[in-house]
């Protein structure tokens, strides 16, 4: 899976870049046959919320077949984002798998209504 990260508003160093790239390589595992057109990852810093200091947010858009599966976070540490978006992208991702066998057992069960 080829990756598009994008910084805003920080400076992306090699370490951040290695840390996102380890995380995302870890979906391959529950991605299994499911084909990812493309990925960008954008990690930025909010200036929105100049009273709480800095706020990181972490934000991945997946484009897989028959959709997209986004999820954003935001946390006062950038890696801890990371982690929160790779997670969440874990239980995204496994949903949009069970949506797709549930459907597939949906449309053979039609099927054995008719014979």
């Amino acid at each position: 899976m080829r990756i598009n990260i994008k910084a805003t508003k920080i400076e992306l160093s090699g370490p951040i870049r290695n840390y996102i790239q380890e995380k995302m390589d870890m979906l391959e595992k529950y991605l299994g046959t499911i084909a990812v057109t493309n990925c960008d990852v954008e990690v930025a810093m909010d200036v929105n919320s100049q009273q709480k200091g800095e706020i990181f947010r972490a934000e991945v858009n997946l484009s897989v077949p028959g959709g997209l599966i986004r999820v954003e976070k935001t946390e006062k540490d950038l890696y801890k984002a990371i982690d929160k978006v790779k997670d969440h992208l874990v239980r995204s991702i496994k949903r949009y798998k069970e949506k797709k066998a549930d459907k597939k057992r949906k449309d053979s069960g039609d099927m054995a209504d008719i014979f």
